[in-house]
């Protein structure tokens, strides 16, 4: 196989190189766009599958919206219009004619939504509404890489109406906890969550919650956000319901989302020099059965053998590599670059030891395993071994690379660092600071924490008395 750039001295190069040997994606013909192949839309799959149920265990329905906006309603909402005017594709001609009025390709859909949410409720009888669509956006993005940033990209998003603020709240919070639980449970990825500070959030929100994860090279990547939009949406669409007491009101709006980004922050959180790894729970392929043979008669005994073995692997799923025209050495590398957590290796010294050579991804240990034991009970005990090591490691690189700066030369030595982080610090509330700390360091400011850490402190920029608590990163 092809050598794959030094993930220490060049992340990106290194980057590009796993998705292309793992065979994740392609450059489209589409500057900016790109080919999922099946292999890695199979990791789409995946998330899909585990994220829907969750999604629908918060009482939210699916449903499918169009992807084509007229003007006149995107423009309802200025905040929200203003805020992705420069990333948004527009449709002029259709049927070989000049439209009359512009269509725009999505960059999300809170307006063709809540235009639809105006005629769908009357009463508070109607409320809470909570629906959800999987989906393709366009935002025009200029500088692009697979998965992390693209022109045209899928995702889900979740768009409710609630009675109050409080019940928005709350929505709000139960969609970040979803994203929480499904980074860790699937991803086995910690995150850190959030609010974002003002100038930050969602166009058009009240206020936006994000969760944050940590690459290997130290940078900070959202890993999805949930925005309370408060009533602006339910004004610019006049969008009303009959309280009990008969009083029109404006209800409450919350949308939230994860996209096809997720993937992009597989692999750098979780990829080493090697590839990718990736964690059991979602791994297209959890087992690999690889047999070696030279002769016939082995070929008929290891083949006989491997078959065996994959049919008593019960609820995993399991491949065996039956290609004659790959040597054994490039499978092995070929299953490594794909991150396949359990590989087995089986060849004649192994049948005649009555054992096979089991290969674990995440630490790269070989261990001598007799058949007897090799079962469908005992790997999925391996592979839930897997995914809490994995958790676990990814849990110690961000504790390892989360620190605390008092002063501006020490947020200056963390966010330069070569190992890179996430810094806490202390902020006093200005945009101007938080735009100079990017403009400087190119690090901005990826959540707020907890207010009260900030009392008494002095932001370390501008000397000014701090009002937050703020974690400063460079990010993707």
């Amino acid at each position: 196989m092809a050598r794959i750039a030094d993930q220490k001295t060049d992340f990106p190069q290194w980057y590009l190189d796993v998705i292309a040997q793992a065979d994740l994606a392609e450059h489209a013909e589409v500057r900016g766009c790109i080919i999922f192949k099946p292999y890695g839309y199979a990791l789409w799959e995946a998330i899909q599958h585990d994220l829907n149920q969750r999604i629908k265990d918060l009482g939210v329905s699916n449903v499918y919206f169009p992807m084509l906006i007229p003007e006149s309603i995107l423009m309802k909402e200025k905040d929200h219009i203003e805020g992705f005017a420069p990333e948004c594709a527009v449709v002029t001609h259709g049927g070989g004619k000049e439209l009359t009025e512009k269509l725009y390709i999505r960059p999300t859909s809170e307006t063709i939504i809540y235009s639809t949410f105006a005629k769908w409720v009357q009463s508070y009888r109607d409320l809470p509404m909570k629906i959800n669509q999987w989906a393709n956006v366009v935002r025009w993005e200029m500088r692009t890489r697979p998965f992390l940033r693209t022109l045209e990209f899928l995702w889900q998003e979740g768009h409710t109406m609630h009675a109050t603020k409080e019940e928005a709240d709350q929505m709000v919070m139960a969609a970040l906890q979803m994203y929480t639980d499904f980074d860790r449970d699937m991803l086995a990825i910690p995150v850190l969550k959030g609010k974002k500070p003002e100038h930050e959030k969602f166009a058009g929100a009240l206020y936006t919650m994000t969760t944050e994860a940590l690459a290997r090279d130290g940078k900070a990547i959202q890993a999805g956000t949930s925005h309370n939009l408060g009533q602006g949406f339910s004004e610019a669409y006049d969008v009303k319901y009959l309280s009990k007491e008969g009083k029109q009101e404006r209800p409450f709006m919350t949308s939230w989302g994860l996209s096809t980004r997720i993937i992009g922050t597989l692999i750098v959180v979780h990829g080493d020099e090697k590839g990718l790894r990736i964690p059991p729970a979602m791994a297209p392929i959890q087992v690999v059965i690889v047999p070696i043979y030279k002769s016939d008669d082995e070929k008929e005994a290891v083949l006989k053998a491997a078959h065996e073995i994959e049919k008593s692997l019960d609820d995993v799923r399991v491949k065996v590599d039956l290609r004659d025209e790959k040597s054994p050495g490039f499978k092995f590398a070929e299953w490594e670059v794909k991150g396949v957590p359990i590989r087995i290796e089986l060849g004649p010294k192994d049948l005649a030891q009555n054992q096979v050579t089991m290969v674990r991804r995440d630490t790269s240990e070989k261990s001598a395993v007799p058949l007897a034991q090799v079962n469908g009970m005992s790997v999925r005990v391996l592979l839930e071994t897997i995914q809490q090591n994995m958790l676990a490691q990814a849990e110690e690189f961000l504790k390892t690379h989360t620190h605390v700066a008092m002063t501006k030369e020490e947020l200056t030595a963390i966010i330069e660092s070569d190992a890179g982080g996430m810094a806490w610090a202390a902020w006093d509330g200005e945009k101007e600071t938080a735009m100079k700390v990017q403009n400087e360091l190119k690090a901005s400011i990826r959540l707020l924490g907890d207010p009260a850490e900030a009392h008494g402190k002095t932001d370390p920029v501008s000397g000014k008395p701090a009002t937050e608590w703020a974690l400063y990163a460079k990010a993707y």
